[in-house]
C-alpha cells in the first residue's frame, strides 16, 4: 500500500503542474503592477477594519463584553501584523504602500462605523464577520494575481492570511450563532 501512494506521488501524471516556474528573486515594476495594487486594497480594507476592531475593541458594552472586548483586541493585533506585512511585500516590489487614511477611505470597500452609531456587541461580531467576507475576495485577488506571474512569497502569504481569517470566521460565527 505505501509503494502504491509513493508511486502517485512520484507519477508526473498525477502530479498538479502550474504553467509557470518560479525562476527568480527579484520582479520589475511592470511584471508586479497588477499585484501591487492587488497588495494596496488589501492594504487599505485591513486598515479600515483595524480601525472599526479599535472602535468596537473600546465600545462594545453588555453581557458580552469581557469576551468580545478581548477578541477585538486580538483581532485588530492580528490585522496590525497583517498590515506591516502586505505593506513590506509591496515594498519588495520596488512601491510604496498606500499609507494615509484618506488613501485608504477611497480604496477600501470596509466602511467605517461611526463613532456614535449605537451596536449590540452582536451586532459588531456580526459587523466583523461581514468585513472577513470582504478581506477574503481581497485576499483571492492578490493571491490570483501573485499566481499570475509565478510569485509564491506573495502566494505563501496569503495563504497564511486566509487559513487564519477561515478559523476566526469560524470561532466569530460561532459566537453568533443562535444555536443552544
Amino acid at each position: 500500500m505505501e509503494t502504491d501512494i509513493l508511486e502517485k506521488i512520484n507519477d508526473t501524471n498525477t502530479k498538479k503542474t502550474r504553467s509557470w516556474a518560479y525562476k527568480k528573486l527579484g520582479y520589475s515594476k511592470e511584471e508586479t503592477k497588477e499585484i501591487v495594487d492587488a497588495l494596496n486594497q488589501l492594504l487599505a480594507n485591513y486598515h479600515v477594519h483595524y480601525q472599526k476592531l479599535r472602535n468596537y475593541h473600546w465600545n462594545v458594552t453588555g453581557a458580552d463584553f469581557f469576551d468580545i472586548h478581548e477578541k477585538f483586541e486580538a483581532q485588530y493585533e492580528q490585522a496590525k501584523l497583517n498590515i506591516d506585512e502586505i505593506a513590506e511585500r509591496i515594498r519588495v516590489f520596488g512601491y510604496r504602500p498606500l499609507s494615509t487614511l484618506t488613501e485608504y477611505l477611497e480604496v477600501s470597500a470596509i466602511k467605517e462605523t461611526p463613532t456614535n452609531k449605537k451596536m449590540s456587541g452582536m451586532e459588531m461580531v456580526r459587523e466583523i464577520l461581514n468585513d472577513f467576507e470582504i478581506l477574503l475576495s481581497y485576499m483571492v485577488d492578490a493571491a490570483d494575481a501573485a499566481i499570475d506571474v509565478g510569485d509564491v512569497g506573495t502566494e505563501e502569504m496569503i495563504k497564511d492570511f486566509v487559513k487564519n481569517l477561515e478559523k476566526t470566521h469560524w470561532m466569530f460565527t460561532a459566537f453568533a450563532s443562535d444555536d443552544e
